[in-house]
């Protein structure tokens, strides 16, 4: 199992989301974050806004639905053609367990 979290735009959370349904992966936690990437912030004028209104989204898959996941997410997070700086970042780890609270079950 993998998790992969997401750190995306809002303006594009809910498309994300819609087409991660749509394509058989419901399960998702969702996390409003700031913070900044590589550039540092954004300087308007004299005003440095290093603080960015982002969305974590994290979800457990199966090993082999990574690749669907990842090209969802990076196809729907892109802003224009080409994407842009603060378009987000999507990380990926090995989960070794996995519990569902209500019954005690291992796994997904």
């Amino acid at each position: 199992m993998l998790m992969v979290r997401a750190v995306v735009r809002p303006e594009k959370t809910n498309e994300i989301l819609a087409e991660l349904n749509n394509a058989g992966f419901p399960a998702v936690t969702k996390i409003d974050v700031v913070g900044r990437g590589k550039q540092r912030g954004v300087r308007v004028g004299e005003v440095l806004y290093d603080e960015i209104p982002k969305e974590m989204l994290m979800l457990v898959v199966n090993d082999g639905d990574k690749d669907d996941v990842i090209s969802i997410i990076s196809r729907i997070g892109k802003t224009g053609e080409k994407g842009a700086f603060g378009d987000g970042k999507i990380f990926v780890s090995q989960v070794e367990e996995a519990y569902t609270i209500s019954s005690g079950e291992k796994g997904l």
